[in-house]
């Protein structure tokens, strides 16, 4: 256990500060995500260097297009989620019976060796969301930073801006699940807030990390066409360089609704690209290629997760000399 770096006392209470939910937390008891316990009146992260997933993930996998295309990046995940999201596709770890349930001790020391002995750009903080395990997150992203190796979050993006500011030097990029753009919505299906969500968006893009988000259109759920493209608007206010996914839903967790249509995916991608330079589909098979926004040209060709560069020269397309967002 870490005593957690984000809290006030309030008499044998104590509050969480670390997410917008804030939760206050009687003795002995813990916070909506379940891994942050009131110990004798202190608060305690449960899985400070604790894991329950590790392995070598196409950095595509995240999912991240424009940000070292073709690597390899160590990934880990613990337990614990600060949403509850119906249909979530790792609920077993996200929303496990027991905290202790198959985790793993590492140390920081060991997970850079990994890193290197397999020639990782670095590591990915993901399957659960890494926001939670904060104290292990700071610590372990400003040592890898340290050995000249990247730190990438894979996220909810549902964190207090303090905390957030703290995180934000050691992190070079991230992929944010944005699940709504109705707050009364997300609030009552996933329990979070479009608005504190794009601030960490917002945050992500003001302080020049890289950051692409991904949207899973879910069948019955936030499919709506006039929201959406309220999203992309809202989206391209910050850049229209901003890569998007848009990813199909499967039928998961407590969620039984028919998988999304190919049709309502293509639908989404035809109002999504009228405003952004890049858009994406997750989760169907077909090809994913980036395309130079300013002449066409083929710049990466993706199949699965094959990857071929064909048409950049570093950041800039070889045709017309566009730069072209990301890290590559």
């Amino acid at each position: 256990m870490k005593e957690a770096l984000y809290y006030s006392p309030e008499d044998k209470a104590v509050r969480c500060l670390l997410c917008p939910h804030e939760c206050k937390i009687a003795p002995d008891g813990t916070g909506i995500c379940r891994v942050r316990k009131n110990i004798s009146g202190k608060l305690f992260s449960l899985t400070y260097g604790k894991v329950s997933s590790m392995s070598m993930d196409p950095v595509e996998k995240k999912p991240l297009y424009h940000f070292y295309p073709g690597s390899g990046i160590l990934s880990v995940g613990s337990v614990g989620c600060n949403f509850k999201c119906p249909w979530c596709q790792n609920s077993e770890i996200s929303r496990p019976a027991s905290v202790s349930r198959n985790l793993r001790e590492v140390e920081i020391d060991e997970l850079i060796k990994i890193a290197k002995a397999r020639d990782s750009a670095g590591i990915a903080y993901t399957y659960n969301e890494p926001l939670i395990n904060y104290e292990f997150l700071l610590e372990c992203s400003k040592q890898f930073h340290k050995n000249k190796l990247k730190n990438v979050l894979v996220t909810n993006g549902f964190v207090n801006e303090g905390p957030f500011a703290e995180l934000l030097p050691s992190i070079d990029a991230a992929n944010i699940d944005v699940k709504f753009f109705n707050d009364s919505l997300y609030r009552e299906m996933c329990g979070g807030n479009f608005g504190k969500v794009m601030r960490t968006v917002g945050m992500m893009f003001g302080a020049e990390k890289h950051v692409e988000l991904t949207f899973c259109v879910v069948t019955k759920a936030n499919d709506g066409k006039a929201d959406f493209e309220k999203f992309v608007d809202r989206v391209r206010s910050l850049s229209a360089d901003i890569p998007l996914h848009i990813s199909r839903y499967f039928p998961s967790f407590n969620y039984r609704e028919e998988p999304t249509p190919l049709s309502t995916l293509y639908e989404f991608r035809d109002i999504a690209v009228k405003k952004l330079n890049f858009v994406y589909l997750g989760n169907v098979a077909e090809e994913t290629n980036t395309y130079c926004p300013s002449c066409r040209t083929l710049l990466i060709k993706r199949k699965g997760y094959f990857v071929e560069k064909t048409g950049l020269e570093g950041n800039t397309c070889a045709k017309c000399g566009k730069i072209i967002s990301g890290a590559f």
